[in-house]
């Protein structure tokens, strides 16, 4: 899996929020919020491909959580990602 791109980060009101860019025009109809988590994921899978595992890995590197809560907060991230259209 690979990061779509198309998308420009801003802190806006201390939230993180990915931006979809359409042609110079961006629509502000779909800003995508996230947590502190996944906007760390996000920073760091950027340009690379990668899988569930290594998602895991990377939270289990960061954060003090166990591996099946590590597991069950990447599923969700991944299958909201997907979702909203920002993997390919």
């Amino acid at each position: 899996m690979i990061l779509k791109k198309g998308f420009k980060s801003r802190v806006i009101c201390g939230e993180f929020v990915l931006i979809p860019i359409v042609s110079e025009r961006v629509d502000f109809n779909r800003l995508i919020s996230m947590n502190e988590t996944a906007r760390f994921l996000w920073e760091h899978l950027q340009d690379r491909e990668f899988q569930l595992q290594d998602m895991i890995d990377m939270i289990l590197d960061e954060y003090d959580v166990t591996e099946s809560q590590a597991r069950t907060d990447c599923e969700k991230l991944l299958a909201d990602w997907t979702e909203a259209g920002l993997v390919e």
